[in-house]
């Protein structure tokens, strides 16, 4: 399914009355790693400005000891420092890399914000080298654009 093709459904996900916040971000999550070969974890972190770390949100793919990320560590750490997109071709090469998995071979992380503050993030492992390009970084913003309206 084209990025294009997704789009109304992750708006529609959003937009359900019956879901609670939590299970639309797990049922975008699903509908994401369901539908792109080369996403294959999908989740949410969530910040604490407070004592500076991300805590793990929902997510789908193998189960992660990483559900609470200090700022500045790791991707999903610099990215709620930099505020900027994330994209690590090859994991292997990165040196602030917390090692999810082995089979990780590259990952893209997206910030959310909500009213300009940067609140989380959505966080993409892949078991393939390089699969990310701008055209993910745009789906993703334009995903985290939706969410967003959630808060």
């Amino acid at each position: 399914m084209t990025f294009q093709e997704l789009q109304p459904k992750v708006t529609e996900i959003t937009l359900h009355t019956t879901l609670s916040k939590d299970e639309k971000l797990l049922s975008i999550c699903q509908l994401l790693s369901d539908s792109i070969d080369y996403y294959n974890w999908v989740g949410f972190y969530f910040a604490n400005q407070e004592t500076k770390t991300l805590h793990l949100g929902p997510y789908v793919g193998a189960a992660t000891d990483h559900t609470v990320i200090p700022f500045g560590k790791g991707i999903c750490g610099q990215v709620a420092v930099s505020n900027e997109n994330f994209v690590v071709p090859d994991v292997a090469a990165q040196d602030n890399y917390i090692a999810c998995s082995f089979t990780v071979k590259s990952e893209i992380v997206v910030p959310l914000f909500v009213n300009g503050e940067n609140i989380g993030q959505i966080d993409i492992d892949s078991h393939v080298l390089n699969p990310f390009n701008k055209d993910d970084e745009q789906f993703l913003e334009f995903v985290n654009e939706e969410i967003a309206k959630l808060y």
